[in-house]
C-alpha cells in the first residue's frame, strides 16, 4: 500500500470513529439535571419578562 493509500485508510478509520462517537452522544440524551437547570432558566426569563 502506498503512503497516500495508507493516509486514506487512516482517514476512513478516523471518520468512522468520529461518526460512532457522535451517534453515541446523540443517543445519550440530556441528563435530568440539565433539563432541570434549563427549566429554571426558562422560569427566570419568564419572571424578568413580566417586570419589563
Amino acid at each position: 500500500m502506498t503512503s497516500q493509500g495508507q493516509n486514506k485508510s487512516h482517514e476512513g478509520v478516523i471518520d468512522e470513529n468520529l461518526r460512532r462517537v457522535y451517534e453515541e452522544a446523540l443517543d445519550e440524551g440530556i441528563p435530568d439535571r440539565f433539563k432541570s437547570l434549563l427549566e429554571q432558566l426558562k422560569e427566570q426569563d419568564r419572571g424578568q419578562g413580566k417586570s419589563r
